[in-house]
């Protein structure tokens, strides 16, 4: 991996880490569909796991459809994350205890050695983010000069990133 490609890896964490839950989009019959879901993971390299259910109809999208969309939003930090991929669905038994951790328990009472159990892998090929001040009053102070000099405030940093 490039020094760049770990940088921009690197900076995708920095603001999904904190952020527990993502809004996973699939396509089922002509309709995008979301729903939340958390990641299991300790770093970001490219993909997002995530635990689900076999039975789960977001299981039969993403082996129709295996293009998918990740967003993420704090609203407290003022960073908003869209991460666009192709996902898999893996039912093997070294992935799932490489990402289980205790607080999947909780959607997964029997543990990792439930039957419905299995994960979503999203390989992710682009991704943008928006990364502002989070301190709330450069932000006011931002707007406030923008509106004085009727120029456009500095909302932060925006980049779009080919992942692969």
């Amino acid at each position: 991996m490039t020094d760049a490609r770990q940088q921009d890896n690197e900076k995708i964490w920095s603001l999904i880490k904190d952020a527990r839950v993502a809004m996973l989009t699939s396509e089922r019959d002509g309709r995008l569909y979301s729903r939340p879901m958390v990641a299991s993971q300790k770093a970001f390299d490219g993909s997002l796991w995530f635990f689900t259910r076999k039975s789960s109809p977001k299981v039969a999208e993403v082996e129709a459809h295996r293009q998918v969309n990740v967003a993420y939003a704090s609203s407290s930090d003022n960073s908003y994350v869209s991460l666009s991929g192709a996902a898999a669905v893996v039912d093997d038994r070294a992935s799932i205890d490489a990402h289980w951790n205790e607080w999947i328990k909780t959607w997964f009472p029997n543990g990792k050695d439930d039957p419905d159990i299995a994960l979503i892998r999203v390989d992710v090929d682009t991704a943008e983010y928006w990364d502002a001040p989070s301190s709330k009053m450069v932000v006011a102070f931002d707007y406030l000069k923008a509106r004085l000099s009727g120029k456009t405030p500095d909302l932060g940093e925006n980049r779009k990133i080919d992942v692969r």
